[in-house]
C-alpha cells in the first residue's frame, strides 16, 4: 500500500459630521466585494460561485438523490481486462468509464522520474441495490513488472447505503525506496472488494490522474510532531442558504462559516473548500430532528472530508434515531508539505494545499423509519491555524493551480487565506488585478459602487 497508504488526522474619537451619512465599512466592503465577484465571474476560467447552477445540481427529486454529477468534460473510457489494453489516463483529465462485478479493470499511466502521481476513482452504485458493509471498490498501483507502489480501499460502511464511493492510488517519490522509481509504464486496477456480494449490475465510475511536482528545494522530511489538537468552539449564528453539490466537479464553493441545505436519505451533498498552507479544517454536521421520532438507522449521518487529490483524510458517523444528531470530524493538523512523511494516514492526506471536499451523506435507510424527506442540514466549517507558504515547486502540476487556493476562490470563501476584514479586501482587489482588470478600472470600479450605495442609502 505504500507509506501513505498502509499506515492509514480604528476606533476614533471625533465629532459626528451631519451634513452627510457615512457609509458603514461593511456594507462598502460588501458591495465591493459583490462587484468584484460578479466581475471575476465572468472571466475566462473563473471558479463558479456555490450560489450559481453547479450548486443546484446537488438538490435533486428523491429519485435523482442517490446519484452522482458527473464532470462536464469527463472523457469516455474502458478499463480493459487485461493490462496489455490498458488505455491510458492522462495527467489533469477526468474520465467516466463503468465497472463489473467480477475482475479487475486496468488504466495505464506513463510517468516521469520527477512527479509524485496520484490516481482517483469514484464509483457510483445503483439507488436501488442492497449492498454491504465490506462492499466497495479497491484501487491499486502497479509497476511495469508487476510490483504494488499502493492498494487503498473505500466500502460503503456499517449503514449498508449505496453511495458514491473513492478510492485512491498513487506513485510516489522516494529516493529511499526501491520500487516506483522509475520512469515509464505503471497501471492503475480497480475491482470491487466483495464482488460475491455486490449489486449485479455495473457502476459507473469517474477517475481523475493527477501529478504533483518536486520542491526545487530540499525541506524537512519528517512530519510534525506537534499541533494544536484542541477542538474550538463551535461558530455561532444563524446559518446561509447553501445547497450542497450533486459531485466533487460541481461541489458547493463555501468557506469558514454555518451553510444549510436540504438532504433526502439516499442523497450526498459535496461542498468544496479552499485551505492554504498552514490551515485546519474543523467540520460538523447537524442533521434536525424528525416529527416522527421512533425508530433507528445505524451510521445514518456521514461526515467526510478528502483531500484536493480527491483522497479522504477523515470521515465520522453517527446513527439516527429522530432527534437532531450532530456528528463532527476529529481535529486535523495543519495542511503541510512534510505531512507526507507522516505514519498516520489522516496526517499523510494533508499534505499540500487547495481545495478540500467536505462531503455529506444521509443514509437511505433514515427512510423506512422517519420518511422520504427532505430533512435540514446545518453543516458548521471553522478554519484554523494561519496561512503560510507552502514549497517553491520546480514545475507546474497537472492540472495547472490544483495545490494551491486561487484568487477567485479567496474572494468567494472568506477566510480560505487567513484573512479578514481589510485583508480579505486587498485579497479582491488582487483578484481583479490578477484576472487582467487595470487599477485604473479598478478604482472606478470601487468609487462608483461606493457612491452608488451611499446615494440609495441617503
Amino acid at each position: 500500500m505504500g507509506r501513505w497508504c498502509t499506515a492509514r488526522r480604528r476606533a476614533g474619537t471625533g465629532r459626528a459630521r451631519p451634513t452627510r451619512p457615512t457609509l458603514p465599512a461593511v456594507s462598502a466592503r460588501t458591495a465591493v466585494v459583490a462587484a468584484v465577484l460578479a466581475m471575476t465571474a465572468a472571466l475566462p476560467g473563473a471558479t463558479a460561485l456555490a450560489a450559481g447552477p453547479a450548486s443546484a445540481r446537488g438538490a435533486g427529486s428523491a429519485g435523482e438523490s442517490a446519484g452522482y454529477d458527473f464532470a462536464d468534460d469527463a472523457v469516455r473510457i474502458a478499463g480493459a481486462s487485461t493490462v496489455t489494453g490498458a488505455e491510458t489516463l492522462a495527467a489533469g483529465s477526468t474520465y467516466r468509464s463503468s465497472l463489473p462485478r467480477n475482475g479487475t479493470l486496468y488504466y495505464r499511466l506513463e510517468l516521469d522520474a520527477a512527479s509524485d502521481a496520484y490516481v482517483s476513482v469514484t464509483a457510483v452504485p445503483g439507488s436501488d441495490g442492497e449492498v454491504t458493509a465490506v462492499d466497495g471498490i479497491r484501487v491499486s498501483v502497479r509497476d511495469a513488472d508487476g510490483g504494488s507502489c499502493s492498494v487503498h480501499s473505500a466500502t460503503f460502511g456499517a449503514a449498508h447505503s449505496p453511495r458514491p464511493v473513492t478510492a485512491w492510488g498513487l506513485r510516489e517519490i522516494d529516493p529511499g525506496a526501491n520500487r516506483c522509481q522509475d520512469p515509464g509504464t505503471y497501471y492503475v486496477g480497480v475491482e470491487r472488494t466483495r464482488p460475491q456480494d455486490s449489486p449485479p449490475d455495473d457502476w459507473d465510475l469517474e477517475i481523475t490522474a493527477v501529478t504533483e511536482p518536486r520542491p526545487r528545494q530540499a525541506g524537512a522530511t519528517k512530519a510534525p510532531e506537534t499541533w494544536d489538537s484542541a477542538s474550538p468552539e463551535p461558530l455561532a449564528g444563524e446559518p446561509e442558504r447553501r445547497p450542497g453539490g450533486g459531485g466533487f466537479a460541481h461541489a458547493a464553493l463555501v468557506g469558514q462559516g454555518a451553510w444549510s441545505a436540504d438532504i433526502r436519505p439516499g442523497q450526498t451533498l459535496y461542498y468544496k473548500v479552499p485551505v492554504d498552507w498552514g490551515r485546519q479544517v474543523y467540520a460538523t454536521a447537524e442533521l434536525a430532528g424528525s416529527p416522527d421520532a421512533s425508530g433507528y438507522a445505524t451510521g445514518a449521518l456521514r461526515l467526510a472530508l478528502h483531500n484536493p487529490v480527491r483522497a479522504e483524510v477523515d470521515d465520522a458517523a453517527k446513527g439516527y434515531t429522530g432527534r437532531r444528531t450532530t456528528v463532527g470530524l476529529a481535529p486535523l493538523p495543519p495542511v503541510a508539505y512534510p505531512n507526507r512523511y507522516a505514519t498516520a494516514g489522516h496526517v499523510g492526506a494533508l499534505r499540500f494545499a487547495g481545495d478540500y471536499y467536505v462531503v455529506v451523506h444521509l443514509a437511505a435507510q433514515v427512510a423506512d423509519d422517519f420518511g422520504a424527506g427532505p430533512f435540514a442540514l446545518t453543516l458548521r466549517l471553522r478554519l484554523g491555524g494561519t496561512a503560510g507558504n507552502g514549497p517553491e515547486y520546480a514545475g507546474e502540476s497537472r492540472p495547472k493551480g490544483l495545490f494551491e487556493v486561487s484568487a477567485q476562490d479567496r474572494v468567494a470563501a472568506p477566510g480560505s487565506g487567513g484573512g479578514s476584514g481589510a485583508e480579505d479586501d486587498d485579497v479582491a482587489m488582487r483578484a481583479v488585478a490578477v484576472g487582467g482588470i487595470g487599477t485604473g478600472s479598478l478604482l472606478l470600479l470601487g468609487l462608483a459602487v461606493w457612491t452608488a450605495v451611499a446615494r440609495r442609502r441617503t
